[in-house]
């Protein structure tokens, strides 16, 4: 368990740091109409139905039980 622990410690990354200059944007890309396109080809309309998303999650589906 020692060991384990030990390994674990050795491999946590340390905190990446970077300058401004160093940064670079992050690209985003959305489905539309059945294929994918970056937002920033977007026109100022499809931005604002992009931001205005409503987003869901699904619940799995409960088993049934037997009479």
């Amino acid at each position: 368990m020692i060991e384990t622990q030990e390994i674990s410690r050795a491999t946590e990354a340390a905190p990446v740091v970077l300058r401004d200059d160093e940064r670079q944007r992050c690209e985003v890309w959305t489905r539309v109409m059945g294929y994918h396109r970056p937002m920033a080809s977007f026109n100022t309309g499809k931005k604002g139905e992009f931001h205005e998303r409503t987003y869901f999650t699904e619940r799995s589906c409960r088993p049934t039980l037997a009479a």
